[in-house]
């Protein structure tokens, strides 16, 4: 934009510069014309005032006519200090002031002369090898007075020096003038262009920002010129444009953000291969970040062989594709694969869209309620087996002996009670799971508490020979729901009494310690017994449905399978951990720990 204020500066200059100049010469040349009118005037008006002085002789005596004319042209120049000069018709100088007429050329050819024999009256402007300088000849046709007639040419010079100095001196104020114009005009024409440059110069730097996506730029708006006009049209566009990023922006960010926080994870992979969008739930799934894959092709993903032949299969074969496929890093999952050819921005070739979603979970889930439901048919098949294959004895004739009967009855009586508890602790364990029957939580005097779940127990330890130990802490108070604790409590020392030897002991400890972080304080509740232990690799799976150690003790004891399921559930309705460390043939320890308040 510099470059261009200085031009248009230039051009100011050069047009003020040209107007000047030509008007100075148009000045000059017309001074000159005038001048040397006037002069030429003058000049004939004083060649007919000698002439009526100076008659031309009216003598045939050419001798005597060239010295009487010599001598009153040399008494004109001491008078006047002008050059006269008489000549004859011929040509020939008769007279002249500043030179002899004898040594003078013949005059017949000059323009003057010329001029004047033709018309009376001549002259002509040249310069004279004679005097070396300009002049001005002025010639006027005379005839004597006298009866002879006699003709000549009279011709008065004059010097044009004065008149050139004069053009020279207006020649030199108009050169210094125009340079001083020439300054001033710099000047004001360097403003001029500022003004008019000054404001396209912000205009392309704002534009320049624009480019570079700087949409807050904004120009000065000026006047109500077509500049102030262009800026104002200018900022308008800026606003705009800087609306629709803002709007784009927001709406990219809108996009990201539902990406991120998707649960299925999202990958774009463009026609050529390339990885163009990679969100995080990928990420987890696919065990590589979003900076390791984007950008690069989708061969590098070396961890899953069987994912990548089958992405490039759909690239070759553009056809939605739904599998399930199982990954093995990060760590073992089974995904759900939706593969969706699409057309990315205009390019004939499709890229592919591949939604992944982890379905380990679901498909666990399905396996545990498929397995739940063959394990409630089989806990259900065997006491109603009991019930009719002894109710069909009974009445094929077992009924007449008594003692039959009674022990056929009793074990169909036992059979009914299993039955019942086996859909009670379904039911019960189906409302838990379902949270139909919230917690209703107060405070409880574990005191109090334990003393009542000793009274219903000790009967049945008793049976065993079994020490019930019970240890608590004096003063001790809990927050929970007392029925749900009950049953925890409950199950817990029943699995003790049940799984004990006779003679054995069975041990219940309660007392207040801290949390893991240190800042709240929880009630830890410990069951410990003698029993026959639980093996290690049966310790991770024995708060699952169903789930036996010794399917067989169980039975004979009556349990469910149901009951450490139970257990564990409360146990997170309560807020608590449950955690339990077994050695075989030494015993076993359930550790309960709840929040001394609810959160």
């Amino acid at each position: 934009m510099t470059k261009f204020r200085l031009k248009l500066t230039v051009l100011f200059i050069l047009l003020i510069g040209f107007s000047v100049l030509a008007a100075g010469l148009l000045m000059g040349n017309s001074y000159q014309k005038n001048h040397q009118s006037a002069l030429k005037d003058h000049m004939i008006r004083e060649l007919h005032v000698l002439n009526a002085a100076v008659p031309w002789p009216d003598t045939e005596d050419q001798s005597q006519a060239g010295a009487y004319l010599q001598g009153e042209a040399k008494r004109f120049k001491e008078i006047a200090e002008m050059r006269i000069t008489y000549i004859r018709l011929d040509g020939k100088v008769m007279g002249d002031s500043d030179h002899a007429a004898e040594t003078m050329d013949n005059h017949l050819n000059r323009a003057e002369v010329k001029q004047a024999l033709r018309e009376g009256t001549g002259s002509s402007v040249r310069y004279s090898d004679t005097l070396r300088e300009k002049m001005m000849y002025v010639a006027i046709k005379v005839k004597s007075e006298g009866s002879g007639g006699q003709e000549g040419i009279v011709r008065l010079a004059m010097s044009l020096g004065d008149v050139e100095r004069s053009l020279n001196n207006m020649w030199l104020a108009l050169v210094s003038g125009l340079i001083l114009l020439f300054a001033v005009a710099g000047m004001i024409s360097y403003r001029v262009a500022l003004s008019v440059t000054r404001p396209l110069e912000r205009m392309t730097v704002a534009a320049k920002r624009m480019a570079n996506m700087d949409y807050a730029t904004r120009v000065p708006e000026g006047g109500k010129d077509e500049v102030g006009e262009l800026a104002r049209t200018l900022n308008a566009m800026a606003a705009s444009l800087q609306e629709q990023l803002d709007q784009i922006g927001e709406n990219g960010t809108r996009l990201q953000s539902v990406l991120d926080n998707m649960t299925s994870g999202v990958v774009m992979i463009a026609p050529g291969g390339t990885i163009t969008l990679y969100n995080r739930e990928a990420e987890v799934l696919l065990g590589s970040t979003n900076r390791e894959r984007v950008g690069r092709s989708f061969a590098e993903i070396r961890q899953h062989f069987e994912l990548v032949s089958l992405i490039r299969e759909v690239l070759d074969n553009p056809v939605n594709v739904h599998e399930e496929l199982t990954v093995y890093f990060p760590e073992e999952r089974l995904l759900e694969i939706h593969m969706v050819p699409m057309t990315m921005s205009g390019d004939e070739e499709q890229g592919l869209l591949l939604v992944l979603q982890d379905v380990s979970a679901i498909r666990r889930l399905e396996r545990m309620r498929s397995e739940f439901v063959a394990n409630v048919s089989h806990e259900l098949k065997t006491p109603v087996a009991a019930v009719k294959g002894f109710s069909e004895t009974l009445l094929s004739g077992a009924m007449n002996d008594p003692e039959t009967a009674r022990s056929f009855l009793t074990i169909i009586h036992e059979e009914s009670e299993r039955l019942n508890r086996l859909i009670g602790d379904i039911l019960e364990l189906s409302k838990i799971e379902s949270r139909r029957s919230p917690l209703q939580f107060s405070p409880i005097d574990l005191a109090g508490f334990f003393g009542r779940m000793s009274e219903l127990l000790t009967p049945e330890a008793a049976k065993k020979n079994i020490e019930l130990d019970v240890y608590l802490e004096e003063g001790l108070f809990l927050e929970a729901d007392e029925d749900r604790l009950g049953q925890i409590v409950m199950n817990l020392m029943q699995n003790g009494i049940n799984y004990t030897p006779e003679g054995g002991k069975v041990k219940v400890r309660a007392e207040i310690v801290e949390t893991a972080d240190g800042e709240e304080e929880a009630v830890r509740i410990t069951v410990s017994d003698t029993g026959i232990g639980i093996p290690k690799k049966d310790i991770p799976r024995i708060f699952e449905r169903f789930y036996r150690v010794d399917k067989a003790r169980s039975r004979s004891s009556g349990g469910t399978g149901l009951g450490l399921s139970i257990v564990k559930h409360l146990t997170e309705l309560h807020h608590g951990t449950l955690r339990v460390e077994s050695t075989v043939g030494v015993g076993s320890q359930f550790i309960l720990e709840l929040p001394l308040l609810q959160p």
